[in-house]
């Protein structure tokens, strides 16, 4: 895991980039902090912040060029299967002078070009300089697990891991309005656009195939996309039964946890005490012994503390566990280490509890092991199980669809269970009345498009804007199926990669801790995409076949118990501690009005509403605006 930048200069006006490559890397510093290291040539420039976890010896470090020096690799991630392919390339007579994974990509590139992602079983984000050809190659993994943000203009090529790096590379920053609509509806901007215009994002499963002498001949293309049966002619659906299922989703986690266990450094695991995090755990503990776990329990929130339940499994499978206990405060004093780290508007509060727990169990290990990617791959939030609900109807669905109107008139919020069982009640009666894409959106977001259009001096009304071609892009694959495999195909490319896999990869590469993730290994996609829905989610609950296949394993207090969850406390700081940052800083009317993006008196309204005594999921609202006027104080003024 590491920090990679680069600048192709394709004129001479593009060269002036080449000498920025420094200050990118020092952005990236978080991402490798034990090596770091820079490949200039003619037209090209690479940087490479190293963090060590297979072959820690200087034998590994990058760039890296082959021993004929025509082939230059930056690489972030890891190659897992890298073993297997090592043979093959000393077979061909090359001598590798290290236990790398890097040098063995290095060499499958020289000896097969693009084909040799079809070898590569991992998590990555690379880039390699062909200094004879003048050529560079780019590369992003199946599923999106690492980023890699470029801008291209007629001078220039400028990649990197993160936007902060971008920014040092000189990338102009011109807010982009459709990315603005997104964001203060989902929470986060989904790629593969960006905050800013002309900044992108590569798509999961692309490459770049980049020629500096002739950038018209620049290309981009899709390697790999997940073989839903609707969409890609490739899938297939499966013929085994449902005991042959779990038999084979069993084999395929336990080969894709075993493929994740390499590592030169000490090696650990999430443990949350829900369902996936145990499974992995469960699988891990097999492989090596006495593996290390981790918790994260809130001391002020009994009601919310799942710890009980990762003891348990953590007892079960007999792990070296650790347990931190939080206070609020302690969240709180974490809450600007997060905003510091932001570089693109994002405002999924669970990167907070993300980040502690990265933190914390860096002290322990360099590697984790997570349970992320379950939920979307098979079913697992509770708008998934609405879904399902809202496609085969019934007698009690038609009956809350009827009762959308008076629903709205009860009181609504997270801040206490009847309030929030009407605001979910509410929520879904609300999407049974829209059909499936608008229901979709919907759902998915945090805030309607009217509010939005209220908030922002932005014309969201326009048919054929960039914000609506985005939209319909995301939606495009949404039916009217009885199943929701489209759901879940559609959740897979919007809410993980944007979502979740960003906010693992910000909150752990902010305190160089590397996330592995063997819910994504690539052929337990591809198998969870040939399963009927059924397998996945029906009448009898979420994630059927993950909670069916490994019911002997854990313990039955997970199939039995409530989910709790756990909401930071944001209205509490934001009616205390952040008062005075929110009237008196980044909501103040001086501050709005100089900015010109929002009204301020829709503004207003919501301050006035988060200090009423009804104050709903304001707060929620309130988290997305202050994670973007920090950021524009921090990036834009």
């Amino acid at each position: 895991m590491c920090g990679i930048t680069g600048v192709l200069a394709f004129t001479e006006p593009g060269k002036s980039s080449l000498k920025k490559i420094d200050d990118a890397l020092n952005c990236l510093e978080k991402r490798g902090p034990d090596a770091r290291g820079i490949y200039t040539d003619q037209h090209v420039a690479f940087g490479h912040a190293r963090l060590s976890i297979i072959d820690t010896s200087p034998a590994g470090f990058q760039p890296m060029t082959d021993a004929s020096g025509r082939y230059t690799l930056i690489f972030n991630g890891e190659f897992f299967n890298f073993k297997e392919h090592r043979d093959f390339v000393l077979s061909k007579g090359i001598h590798l002078k290290s236990e790398s994974d890097t040098e063995v990509l290095l060499y499958l590139y020289i000896l097969e070009g693009t084909r040799c992602l079809e070898r590569i079983n991992g998590f990555f984000a690379f880039a390699i300089h062909d200094k004879q050809e003048d050529t560079v190659f780019i590369a992003r993994d199946r599923m999106g697990i690492k980023p890699l943000l470029y801008y291209q203009d007629e001078n220039q090529f400028l990649f990197a891991s993160e936007m902060k790096a971008m920014i040092a590379l000189g990338i102009p920053k011109e807010l982009d309005p459709a990315s603005m609509l997104c964001y203060f509806q989902l929470n986060y901007i989904p790629g593969p656009a960006s905050i800013f215009k002309g900044v992108f994002k590569l798509e999961p499963g692309h490459y770049f195939y980049l020629n500096l002498r002739h950038p018209e001949k620049n290309t981009k293309q899709c390697y790999y996309s997940i073989p839903l049966p609707e969409t890609n002619k490739s899938a297939h659906k499966t013929s085994l039964s449902y005991v042959q299922q779990q038999a084979r989703f069993r084999q395929l986690l336990d080969e894709s946890v075993a493929r994740r266990m390499i590592s030169d450094v000490p090696l650990g695991a999430f443990l949350s005490g829900g369902i996936d995090s145990s499974v992995i755990v469960s699988l891990a503990s097999k492989h090596t012994d006495r593996l290390k776990t981790f918790s994260v329990g809130f001391r002020d929130e009994p009601l919310f503390d799942e710890t009980e339940f990762a003891n348990l499994v953590a007892e079960r499978c007999k792990t070296n566990h650790t347990v931190f206990k939080l206070s609020n405060d302690d969240l709180f004093q974490h809450l600007f280490d997060v905003l510091e780290y932001i570089d693109e508007p994002f405002a999924d509060s669970s990167a907070l509890n993300v980040y502690i727990l990265s933190k914390e169990t860096r002290k322990h290990v360099t590697v984790a092991l997570s349970g992320d990617g379950a939920d979307e791959l098979f079913g697992g939030y509770n708008k998934h199980e609405a879904e399902r609900r809202a496609r085969n109807g019934g007698l009690s669905t038609s009956l809350l669809k009827a009762s959308a109107p008076l629903l709205k008139l009860f009181p609504q919020s997270r801040n206490s269970k009847s309030m929030d069982l009407f605001r979910r009640a509410s929520r879904m009666a609300e999407g049974l009345r829209l059909n499936p894409k608008d229901r979709y959106w919907r759902w998915a977001a945090f805030e309607n498009e009217e509010e939005v259009a209220l908030l922002l001096r932005i014309n969201i009304r326009t048919k054929n804007s960039e914000y609506a071609y985005r939209k319909n892009e995301i939606l495009k694959h949404i039916t009217s199926q009885k199943d929701i495999q489209d759901v879940l195909y559609t959740d897979m490319h919007l809410v993980l990669v944007n979502d979740m896999l960003t906010k693992v990869d910000l909150m752990s590469m902010a305190n160089s801790l590397e996330v592995r993730v063997p819910f994504l290994d690539y052929t337990v996609v591809d198998f969870a995409f040939s399963l009927p829905a059924s397998s996945k989610i029906d009448a009898d609950g979420r994630k059927k076949i993950v909670r069916d296949t490994f019911r002997q394993d854990l313990p039955d207090e997970l199939y039995t118990r409530k989910k709790k969850g756990f909401e930071v406390p944001l209205l509490k700081w934001f009616r205390n501690e952040l008062k005075t940052l929110i009237n008196d800083d980044l909501l103040s009317e001086s501050f709005i009005e100089s900015q010109g993006i929002f009204h301020y008196a829709e503004i207003l309204k919501l301050k006035k509403k988060l200090f009423s005594v009804n104050p709903g999921d304001t707060h929620a609202k309130i988290w997305a605006l202050i994670v973007f006027q920090y950021w524009w104080k921090k990036w834009m003024k």
